[in-house]
């Protein structure tokens, strides 16, 4: 019999890994587990998202809370991420199994980042490599790919209308002070309304986070990109301060061809609207949800011919893989575009592979965690 599971996931901003986390919750639901999610009580970011059988417990974020939830019955503890060495310990201490599962890999990252764990899960087989590659102890040898989570957070036959594209780090005091000016000042522009425009749309439909590293990319594509015909980039997703202003200056050189969006709820919306989805560069990313997604709605995807976008882009057939820009300047990725143009019958259909897509569905997620089961008990 399977022990009781806890997940604890006490992020203040919903993202990729809250999004596995509630996925992760719904398979165990179909597994009939006894299972409780341990959120923080000072956020509400769960509120909107439907559960099933899973118990919600809101925690301080200090490990005396948590483990008044947890209880003394010997149970999996399951974190998203790593969590402090002294918070490993109490939990061990108190006679709980204690899995992570990591969403990012670790090179380039502190190798002792999961030391003291009882095990360690991957999300793509570019992390279990990461993993084992830093001598993670007790790496499970199978990664959990993420889901198409397509139905979260959805207000359909909306108009799409450009948000700040600024997501403000409320412990800066840069930020803290235009997050009190930008409300000001934003209900003086013109609000500017989605229409898609002639010629072939890429979109980037993703944080603007340093780990996609879109700065960089676009100061290596930007150039080659401006020679492209009836070319439009879209970009879907929020920042901080430094980020989009790094972005912006990057794409100087095409700022004509570029529209900022900010954070959307309609993300099926937004899929329908664009022509390619366009990925940041590979080696800080883990997986990669927005590639999964866009696919399973059809939308074909741009992304780097590297580990983990190897993983879940099948070429020419799901989308296209490119030479990395840091050695061609983005020329590869150039032609590509310049050479589907004008002849839609050229895109990848992504539908029609419906075996790579089933890789990563919510059946095959439960699959694999059900055939994991003894390993997470022993």
């Amino acid at each position: 019999m399977t022990k009781r599971i806890f997940q604890l996931n006490l992020q203040k901003h919903f993202g990729g890994g809250e999004v596995y986390t509630h996925f992760l919750c719904q398979a165990l639901d179909r597994l009939d587990i006894p299972h409780t999610l341990i959120t923080s009580d000072d956020t509400n970011c769960w509120d909107t998202l439907s559960f099933n059988k899973t118990k919600l417990e809101k925690s301080a974020a200090n490990i005396s809370s948590i483990l008044n939830i947890v209880g003394k019955e010997p149970s999996i503890f399951i974190t998203h991420g790593n969590v402090a060495a002294e918070w490993r310990e109490a939990i061990k201490s108190a006679g709980h199994k204690l899995i992570g599962i990591a969403h990012m890999p670790l090179y380039g990252r502190n190798p002792d980042s999961y030391l003291g764990y009882d095990g360690v899960i991957g999300v793509s087989q570019y992390v279990v490599n990461s993993l084992k590659d830093s001598n993670t102890s007790n790496v499970y040898e199978n990664p959990w790919y993420g889901v198409a989570s397509l139905e979260r957070n959805v207000k359909p036959h909306q108009q799409l209308v450009a948000n700040s594209k600024y997501d403000w780090d409320l412990r800066k005091g840069r930020d803290r002070l235009f997050s009190w000016l930008e409300p000001l000042y934003l209900p003086l522009k013109k609000q500017q309304e989605w229409h898609k425009k002639e010629g072939i749309t890429v979109g980037i439909v993703s944080r603007i986070t340093p780990i996609k590293q879109f700065p960089l990319m676009f100061e290596h594509i930007a150039k080659a990109l401006a020679d492209v015909p009836n070319l439009n980039i879209e970009i879907i997703g929020s920042g901080g301060y430094a980020s989009v202003r790094d972005l912006k200056k990057a794409l100087e050189p095409i700022k004509d061809k570029v529209r900022f969006w900010g954070f959307q709820n309609d993300i099926n919306q937004v899929y329908g609207n664009l022509d390619f989805l366009l990925t940041g560069l590979p080696e800080k990313e883990a997986l990669g949800l927005n590639v999964i997604e866009a696919q399973a709605l059809g939308l074909p995807v741009l992304a780097v011919n590297a580990m983990p976008f190897t993983e879940t882009v099948l070429d020419e057939k799901s989308g296209f893989l490119f030479t990395d820009p840091r050695e061609d300047n983005g020329q590869h990725l150039a032609k590509i575009l310049t050479d589907i143009q004008p002849d839609k019958d050229k895109y990848p259909e992504p539908l029609k592979h419906a075996e790579h897509l089933h890789r990563f569905s919510l059946d095959s997620f439960t699959k694999r965690v059900e055939q994991s089961l003894e390993w997470l008990s022993n």
